[in-house]
């Protein structure tokens, strides 16, 4: 009988036969050159290219133009031309921007505090739970959604030397009350009452934001060790609010100097030009006077006030802080 013998295997052969198989390298999907594009990344390439492009067309192209035209003197008709750094020596020869430009600053010296105080006052007084609370929060943004026309023409009304509401409250005190519009000392207080009215909702939330920050416990601490109402205010609240207040006053003080429809809508820049503001007197000399080359400069004139005054406020607050 024939016996098979085994065959011998040599140890490289069993460790060939034994090994488990490789596994196939898996290419990456993000290097390949012809790949099929993810409908999520299109779609998110999409929304991030919409606001891009109203970005561009409506502020950085306007801005670059504005910039060309502060070294013309283009006036819409007739033809332009390069008058270098003209317009901007004329600025400072120009006795109305002056006048307009003392104007603002007051506005601002009145707006920018009274916003401030008026604002976080309303915000402690509503920094409760309660549907109540609730319902005067929404009433006191009403303002900032509501037409700037329609609140002009509220005002007018107020402000009416014979009928207004002002007036009247003011003669139940034995007060006589100004012609508030039509009185040079009385109409930029005038406007800045309306400004402040239709504004301090969106800072009141914001600042109602920054007190529910401020930790209860804080409150809790120096309550225990006797400290009243104005203490917790002056050691807890106001510092704890440091940087909201840094937000708003930046914001308030923006908004001063670009202020323009409170005076147009009421005033028209009078009486005496003691209303006329910077952006106000831009608009009379770009539309107006069609010296669209000049209004460019006065904007960017304007623009340079507006950063140093931001960065004042800046290094003022970053200092209390400190």
């Amino acid at each position: 009988m024939t016996t098979i013998q085994p065959t011998a295997v040599s140890a490289d052969a069993m460790d060939v036969a034994t090994r488990e198989p490789q596994a196939t390298p898996r290419r990456d999907r993000h290097s390949h050159p012809f790949r099929r594009p993810d409908p999520q990344e299109l779609w998110g390439w999409l929304f991030v290219l919409v606001p891009m492009l109203l970005f561009l067309t409506f502020v950085i192209i306007p801005v670059v133009m504005a910039v060309v035209l502060s070294f013309t003197d283009y006036a819409v008709i007739g033809d332009v031309g390069w008058v270098g750094l003209e317009n901007y020596r004329s600025i400072l020869d120009d006795p109305i921007f002056g006048l307009a430009l003392r104007n603002t600053a007051i506005y601002t010296v009145m707006f920018v505090p009274l916003g401030v105080l008026v604002a976080l006052g309303t915000a402690l007084l509503l920094n409760r739970d309660s549907r109540a609370v609730n319902l005067f929060r929404t009433f006191f943004y009403v303002p900032v959604v509501a037409s700037t026309v329609a609140t002009a023409t509220i005002w007018y009304w107020l402000l009416n030397p014979q009928s207004g509401l002002f007036n009247i409250v003011l003669g139940w005190f034995g007060i006589n009350g100004p012609a508030w519009l039509y009185d040079s000392k009385w109409a930029m207080t005038a406007i800045v009452l309306m400004s402040v009215w239709s504004g301090f909702g969106t800072n009141m939330l914001i600042y109602l934001g920054g007190l529910q920050g401020i930790p209860r416990e804080l409150y809790e601490a120096v309550r225990i060790d006797g400290a009243n109402a104005w203490q917790s205010l002056r050691y807890i609240t106001l510092p704890g609010l440091s940087r909201t207040t840094f937000l708003i006053s930046t914001l308030l003080i923006i908004g001063a100097f670009q202020v323009f429809d409170q005076a147009y809508l009421l005033t028209k820049g009078g009486p005496g030009n003691s209303t006329l503001t910077v952006v106000y007197y831009i608009y009379n000399q770009g539309f107006g006077g069609l010296k669209m080359g000049y209004a460019s400069a006065l904007s960017f004139v304007l623009f340079l006030i507006i950063a140093v005054f931001s960065l004042i406020n800046f290094r003022l607050t970053s200092r209390s802080q400190s």
